[in-house]
């Protein structure tokens, strides 16, 4: 499924490749091999609707300069069957296309004919893809970060599948190794704390005020009775109720959130399977493995790394990376064309080793990508707020859809590039006003309803887009309107392209200031029947593409405000 656009994008470059091929034969151009060349939507209108780079892209095999063989392609091009009604060369060689003016109204049947599904694209073709994200320690709350991962991975999964993938959402539980050693340790202090006994919390464990919790739930439960036992059982068993309550925890708080995943993988399952020591063994076998100081090492050097990466330590327990890595394979195993990690910045260390260890395992290191997304700072009147008043220290996710709703919150944490550090300002998130873009979008799609109450208070019906008579759309806000639905396609599949649900969240702002501007200074239902219906038709598919578009993000779109 795709849009007018598209469908103009693809006839252009038809008819671009033919007027190469026919300057080729007849001598203007040398034989040559037509390279990728674009064609986009112009930043400035007067620059047209559609321009192409091909005469840039075409000046080094043809060793001519571009403008010069932007003019060979336009004399040798025939736009008949096309709405082209002009096409112009600009600047160096930038070929400018300007189409009749009715293309557009196109869109408008289309996107009532789609409904939910106009924005579809299939640039995957039903690749298989895994998207894994948050996967944060079950020894404690999400957090900021954890919280943005969460928005942005579910968002792009979303918007994947939208894009003609076949899309798995993944958590990885953190559920072995030294971490849940410590987890251990600190739980048995706290039990032992809430016992009566004087017990420090280990200096490298988990001091979170959320764990006392835990283990008062434990103690309702199971009283003192392992209070006897020794410190192996009794961390074990503690282990073993608070993975459950703080794994069940992680479950409720992302629902909440409006994230649900298709696989929670554990970490321990690999180690109890024989996964990461056979891992070892195969990467020992293809020579990338190698001992030093009774401690085995991979040779993370070999593929970009600044040194080798420690897998199995000097007492023999492998290290968290091996665990990972394996992991990794097992992905690729289940049949994945591709895997996406959604990680902090503060593990990009992490990312040439990982994608070097599937080099050696023999996988194609570019279908393992991380995205790396940068902190997140929470603003309070101005100031940034470090306190939780659950945890003692940072600011849990629960905490803050309890404040501001899912859907602040969904938006708020997509609507930068994940490469960006973002300021999270709570009380503009909070605000019922156009300075809050959810608001502003939401408020948008309302309005929308509302003019539709308003027919049905006034008896009246819209046509189909396909009966009204569209042609009188003619003005100017009328027209841009348009023009924004009708890229809602080609900005589905950037964003998929590009990983950028931001792109998404820009789209649909941009689309919501559109509508308002165009409701401002105009009257949808008034008593020229032709102009009513046509304007009712782009009310109704402005709110199809406003609702499209906010569930690709998890944000509702509401019918009244």
């Amino acid at each position: 499924m795709s849009g007018i656009v598209h469908k103009i994008q693809w006839q252009l470059k038809n008819k671009l490749q033919q007027a190469v091929e026919k300057a080729v034969a007849s001598g203007e151009l040398p034989g040559l091999t037509i390279p990728e060349f674009a064609i986009e939507v112009p930043r400035e209108k007067e620059h047209g609707d559609f321009a192409t780079n091909l005469a840039m892209m075409l000046a080094k095999p043809a060793r001519n300069a571009p403008r010069k063989l932007a003019e060979i392609i336009v004399n040798n091009l025939d736009t008949a069957g096309t709405p082209v009604q002009k096409v112009e060369i600009a600047g160096p060689g930038f070929i400018n296309f300007y189409l009749q003016p009715g293309w557009v109204y196109r869109a408008l049947v289309e996107i009532e004919e789609q409904g939910d599904h106009y924005g579809r694209v299939d640039l995957g073709k039903g690749k298989k893809i895994q998207v894994e994200f948050v996967s944060a320690n079950p020894t404690g709350l999400l957090h900021m970060g954890n919280a943005r991962g969460a928005a942005l991975g579910d968002s792009l999964a979303s918007i994947l599948e939208f894009a003609g993938y076949e899309v798995q959402r993944e958590y990885y539980i953190n559920d072995a190794g030294n971490q849940i050693v410590n987890f251990g340790k600190s739980l048995e202090a706290r039990y032992l704390q809430q016992l009566g006994q004087d017990v420090p919390v280990p200096e490298e464990g988990y001091h979170g005020e959320d764990l006392i919790e835990t283990v008062k739930n434990f103690i309702n439960k199971y009283g003192d009775k392992y209070l006897t036992v020794d410190a192996e059982t009794r961390r074990e068993k503690l282990v073993e109720f608070a993975l459950d309550e703080k794994i069940t925890s992680i479950k409720n708080d992302l629902l909440d959130f409006g994230v649900v995943y298709d696989e929670w993988f554990s970490e321990r399952s690999l180690h109890e399977s024989g996964a990461v020591q056979d891992t070892i063994e195969e990467l020992k076998k293809k020579g990338y493995i190698y001992e030093n100081e009774d401690a085995l090492w991979f040779k993370a050097a070999e593929f970009g790394d600044e040194k080798d990466e420690v897998v199995v330590r000097s007492n023999g327990i492998p290290t968290y990376f091996a665990a990972d890595i394996a992991y990794h394979k097992n992905k690729f195993e289940r049949g994945f064309d591709h895997v996406i990690n959604i990680w902090g910045a503060d593990h990009h260390g992490h990312v040439n080793r990982m994608k070097g260890s599937m080099e050696a395992l023999g996988y194609d290191s570019s279908r393992l990508e991380i995205i790396l997304m940068q902190l997140v700072r929470l603003l309070r009147d101005g100031e940034v707020v470090r306190m939780s008043k659950r945890t003692g220290r940072f600011v849990t996710l629960s905490e803050l859809v309890e404040e501001v709703g899912k859907d602040a919150a969904r938006y708020f944490f997509v609507m930068r590039s994940p490469d960006s550090h973002l300021e999270f300002d709570l009380d503009l998130a909070k605000s019922q006003t156009n300075e809050n873009p959810v608001f502003y979008i939401q408020y948008a799609h309302a309005r929308i309803c509302s003019i539709f109450r308003q027919l049905e208070e006034k008896g009246g019906q819209k046509l189909p887009a396909g009966d009204a008579d569209l042609t009188v759309l003619q003005d100017e806000q009328e027209l841009d309107l348009i023009r924004k639905l009708a890229d809602f396609p080609v900005e589905i599949e950037t964003a998929a392209n590009t990983r950028a649900p931001h792109r998404i969240a820009k789209y649909v702002h941009e689309l919501a200031g559109l509508f308002h501007s165009f409701y401002n200074s105009h009257r949808v239902i008034v008593d020229d029947e032709k102009l009513s219906q046509a304007r009712l038709v782009l009310a109704n598919a402005t709110g199809i593409v406003i609702r499209n578009a906010l569930r690709l993000l998890g944000v509702s779109a509401p019918e009244r405000m």
